[in-house]
C-alpha cells in the first residue's frame, strides 16, 4: 500500500501540520492552561474523536461530496463557523474561573467534575466535527500516498486516516503539557483567567469570520 520511506514522509508530514495554530490547538491551551492537564487531555481526546469522524466520512465517500457539493459544504461551513463565533462569545462572556484550578502545589485538574469533562470533551467534538476544512484537508491530504493501483482505497484510506490521529497524539501532549506548565509556573495567571478566556474567546471568534468567508475549495 505504501513505502517505508512514504510513510516516514506521511507521519512527518503529519506533525507538521499538527503543530500549525488553529481552533482545535488553541481550544487544548485554553484549557489547559485554565484547569490543568487533565481538562487538556480531555480536550485532546474530544478532537481525536472529531477527527475519526472525518476519516469515517471521508472513507465512506461523504467528503467527496462535501468537496463537490457547494450546498453541502456552505451548509456545514455555516454551522461550523457558528459554533465557533458561539464558543468565543461564550469566552469573552465568561467570569474568572480561578476557582476551577488546583493550588500550585498541588496537580492541576484533578478537581474537574465528570461533567465539566464531559462538556469539554463534546466541545473539543463538535469544534473539530464542524469544521469542512478538516474534512476537505483528509480528502485532499491522504490519497497522495495511496499507490493509484491499489484495489481498496477506502480501506487504504481509512488506514492512514487513523494512523494520523495516532500520529497527532504525541503533538497534542506537547500543547496539553504547554498549556498545563503556563498554569504551574505562572501564578499571575490564576489572577488573570479572564483575560486568558477572553484572549481565546478572540481567536475562536477570528476563526469562526476566517471560516464563514472561506470559498468552497476550487470555487
Amino acid at each position: 500500500m505504501i513505502e517505508l520511506h512514504q510513510l516516514l514522509m506521511f507521519m512527518a508530514a503529519g506533525w507538521l501540520l499538527n503543530l500549525t495554530p488553529g481552533p482545535d490547538v488553541f481550544y487544548m491551551l485554553s484549557h489547559a492552561a485554565r484547569q490543568g492537564w487533565r481538562a487538556g487531555l480531555v480536550a485532546s481526546a474530544g478532537i481525536t474523536a472529531g477527527c475519526m469522524v472525518h476519516v469515517t466520512a471521508a472513507a465512506l465517500g461523504v467528503g467527496a461530496l462535501l468537496a463537490a457539493s457547494a450546498t453541502a459544504f456552505s451548509v456545514l461551513k455555516w454551522l461550523g463557523a457558528a459554533y465557533l463565533l458561539w464558543m468565543g462569545v461564550q469566552m469573552l462572556r465568561s467570569k474568572n474561573n480561578s476557582k476551577l484550578m488546583a493550588p500550585a502545589d498541588n496537580a492541576p485538574g484533578l478537581t474537574e467534575t465528570g461533567s465539566s469533562l464531559a462538556r469539554i470533551f463534546w466541545g473539543g467534538f463538535w469544534t473539530n466535527v464542524l469544521n469542512p476544512k478538516v474534512a476537505i484537508f483528509f480528502l485532499a491530504f491522504i490519497p497522495q500516498f495511496i499507490a493509484a493501483d491499489y484495489a481498496h482505497k477506502s480501506l487504504a484510506f481509512a488506514a492512514l486516516g487513523l494512523l494520523f490521529n495516532l500520529n497527532a497524539i504525541p503533538v497534542n501532549m506537547l500543547w496539553v503539557w504547554m498549556g498545563a506548565g503556563m498554569a504551574r509556573r505562572a501564578g499571575w495567571l490564576c489572577k488573570r483567567l479572564h483575560w486568558l478566556d477572553r484572549t481565546a474567546g478572540a481567536m475562536f471568534i477570528g476563526f469562526g469570520l476566517k471560516l464563514a468567508l472561506t470559498d468552497k475549495p476550487g470555487a
